[in-house]
């Protein structure tokens, strides 16, 4: 399979399930997990309402791993992303009544989180991320003619972390952001457009440029290994 094939089956696979293959059964549990997750919703939605303290408290254990390394990700500096992680859970604790349960909590989490990166970006004289990546996007998806695994395949496959993140924090913000929420956190493409406030359309794009640009940095990363 080629790797648009294989990129297509990345982005569309647990998004877009064909409907013969869903089964009554499996209909039945994505339904009870469906109720789960609105129930859950609810539940955080009315804490945060009533700034509940043990729910914060749970918040933060649950989410702050993942909640600092996509700001490591987004900025690229410790120190940074240290601070803005803090200000993130201030902003939950001051506006939590803006979270109505209608999202999940996490993607509701990335945006304010996303938001403070960019206001300090504009601080810095940069009036967006979007400023920040190399020429322009457009919509339309990259082709890559070969048949070799994913470049995000290749990615998972590493054991050395510290390769994994520097070939990450070589890419472009936009690039970078998408292939963490995509991959990392499991947020569907249309979370990530509600993250991003970014079209479907271009948070595809933004997928397939990311992959792109990707590969050679892994192919580049394995070269140098094979040659200690």
């Amino acid at each position: 399979m080629s790797v648009m094939g294989n990129i297509g089956k990345l982005l569309f696979s647990r998004d877009f399930p064909p409907a013969k293959a869903v089964l009554l059964n499996d209909m039945t549990a994505a339904s009870l997990t469906l109720e789960q997750s609105h129930r859950e919703n609810a539940r955080v939605a009315h804490g945060l309402r009533r700034q509940d303290p043990g729910l914060l408290d749970q918040l933060i254990v649950q989410y702050q791993h993942r909640l600092l390394r996509y700001l490591l990700y987004l900025t690229g500096n410790r120190e940074l992303a240290e601070d803005l992680f803090q200000e993130t859970w201030m902003r939950v604790l001051i506006h939590g009544a803006q979270f109505k349960g209608e999202s999940r909590f996490d993607t509701w989490l990335y945006t304010i989180a996303r938001n403070l990166v960019i206001d300090v970006r504009r601080k810095r004289t940069m009036v967006s991320l979007e400023e920040l990546c190399e020429g322009s996007e457009g919509d339309r998806p990259l082709d890559i003619a070969t048949s070799d695994p994913t470049p995000f395949e290749n990615y998972r496959r590493f054991e050395d972390g510290e390769r994994v993140a520097a070939a990450l924090l070589s890419l472009d913000p936009l690039h970078r952001e998408v292939l963490v929420l995509r991959f990392h956190e499991e947020l569907s493409l249309e979370e990530i457009a509600n993250v991003t406030s970014a079209p479907l359309s271009t948070v595809k794009s933004r997928l397939y440029r990311a992959l792109a640009a990707l590969k050679p940095r892994m192919e580049d990363s394995e070269r140098r290994e094979a040659v200690r």
